[in-house]
């Protein structure tokens, strides 16, 4: 889990959690070898990709396991202490580097410790014009979401990064920061990141994750230039199909959608 102890980080480091919602591992790995994701490959530790599993199949099952504290599974066997988790008896993976939060969400628990929580969507489970799409975003304090964060824009994760610095260029610099972005960028359509390409497909895939490298290095600077480190998660919440064993997209049981890339790190501030 990168060595990091999140317990202990609580008030002193800004968190950033950001999901690349559909990534697939396969895929994360082979743009990682072939230099198509440099940024990518200077903050990974060890410059890898972690392979794991995800706990659910689609977005807005993952991301209620993920605010639980149930992130992606380590592929080797276990058990394996959990970040971060809701106390609950019988727990098995809540160990002494874990933070533990008398509360069903992490984001209420670090509002609790004093957090500003702040909720940039992007699929549309974070789409507020449905009462299921404001489930997820009603964990944070502040929440947003707009077609040009969806899956439909070319630049979606630009938006996102130019309303986070809205919210940061008004926000006290001695409050500290909860940031979640779901990024939409990987999940279909995905075809307008290469130009004239007729359908979706694994090439396609790998551009938007191009589309979304290129941005990181922004987000990065921003979420660091407040004065304090920042504690990051980066992972995706699930894989998708193109066709394999005549499927196509997610909600199945299949070894491209449950394997998901994933990392944490710090990252210092600026």
């Amino acid at each position: 889990m990168g060595g990091c102890v999140v317990r202990e980080l609580i008030g002193s480091h800004d968190l950033l959690f950001v999901t690349l919602d559909t990534l697939r591992y396969d895929v994360a790995v082979e743009c990682l070898a072939d230099g198509r994701t440099p940024y990518l490959a200077k903050v990974l530790p060890g410059g890898v990709w972690e392979r794991r599993h995800s706990p659910a199949s689609f977005t807005y099952a993952a991301h209620h396991a993920f605010f639980a504290g149930f992130l992606p599974t380590p592929v080797t066997p276990g058990p394996h202490e959990r970040l971060f988790a809701a106390r609950f008896g019988g727990s098995e993976t809540s160990g002494p580097d874990t933070y533990v939060f008398d509360a069903p969400d992490l984001p209420t628990a670090l509002a609790t410790a004093g957090y500003h929580t702040v909720c940039l969507g992007g699929v549309g489970f974070f789409n507020p014009a449905t009462p299921l799409g404001r489930v997820l975003p009603g964990l944070f304090a502040e929440a947003h979401w707009e077609k040009a964060f969806g899956v439909t824009a070319p630049d979606c994760f630009g938006a996102q990064i130019d309303r986070l610095q809205t919210i940061v260029d008004g926000l006290p610099a001695n409050r500290p920061l909860f940031t979640f972005v779901n990024v939409a960028a990987l999940h279909q359509p995905n075809r307008h990141y290469v130009p004239s390409a007729p359908h979706d497909d694994l090439a396609t895939h790998a551009a938007a994750l191009e589309y979304v490298d290129g941005r990181l290095d922004r987000l990065f600077s921003l979420v660091t230039g407040r004065g304090r480190p920042c504690q990051v998660i980066l992972c995706s919440d699930h894989g998708t199909l193109y066709g394999e064993d005549g499927h196509t997209g997610h909600r199945v049981a299949h070894e491209s959608v449950w394997t998901v890339p994933y990392a944490d790190f710090i990252l210092d501030a600026r």
